[in-house]
């Protein structure tokens, strides 16, 4: 079975399949509320309009799959990107393929700190939310609506892969 060791999650390794969230220096920033909170503006592309769909905001709490884990299943929403915020103080993995037909050998593993967010684009392949040290709670922000918008993919044997941290 491959290993694929795990990266750490900038916004220019993740650009291909979405948005980093985060509070950092690149970011398009200003002052609001009389100068005592600074904006960080426009940190994601959310995009849930397709087939007159809306904006859902979800908690997702994710108990850690052991050790080590194994990729056996991807998924991607054809209709909406689909963003995920810690809210936590824990680091996660993110899993990503490109969009289109699913390549395992394209497979890529992030590690994210827990001051990071990810916004997948609509059809990038991405593995269910990966707690690593303990539970964590993340807040979603998906599509709700008409339409099938989440297809999944079950890794064949050869397809699978460990991750190394």
């Amino acid at each position: 079975m491959r290993t694929i060791k795990a990266e750490p999650l900038t916004a220019e390794a993740f650009a291909p399949f979405g948005d980093v969230i985060e509070a950092s220096a690149g970011a398009e920033q200003f002052s609001i509320n009389y100068g005592n909170t600074t904006r960080f503006h426009n940190l994601a592309d959310v995009n849930v309009s397709a087939e007159e769909g809306s904006v859902c905001v979800n908690i997702f709490r994710t108990k850690p799959l052991p050790q080590p884990i194994i990729v056996k299943l991807m998924e991607y929403h054809p209709l909406s990107s689909q963003a995920f915020i810690p809210m936590g103080d824990q680091p996660y993995l993110v899993v990503v393929a490109e969009k289109g037909e699913f390549k395992a050998e394209k497979l890529r593993v992030f590690l994210a700190s827990a001051d990071q967010g990810v916004n997948y684009h609509a059809g990038t392949w991405h593995h269910f939310s990966l707690a690593l040290n303990s539970q964590s709670d993340f807040l979603v922000i998906d599509r709700k609506g008409k339409g099938d918008n989440c297809v999944e993919h079950e890794l064949t044997h050869d397809e699978q892969v460990t991750i190394s941290l």
